[in-house]
């Protein structure tokens, strides 16, 4: 069986993960640390493609 990671890390996931939702989908990571980095990378990937689409 293969073991959960987290998200964020690739650290190996126990009973203390955190479900973080980013994107419309749920994921899990190890630490609230861990979430907060996702949120950030969503939100400035995000931020990338709407500028590039409006580029266009």
């Amino acid at each position: 069986m293969s073991e959960k990671t987290c998200a964020a890390c690739d650290y190996p996931l126990d009973e203390n993960a955190i479900q973080v939702r980013v994107g419309g989908k749920t994921v899990e990571v190890c630490c609230e640390d861990c979430a907060i980095k996702l949120r950030e990378a969503y939100a400035a990937a995000s931020a990338t493609i709407q500028q590039a689409s409006t580029r266009a």
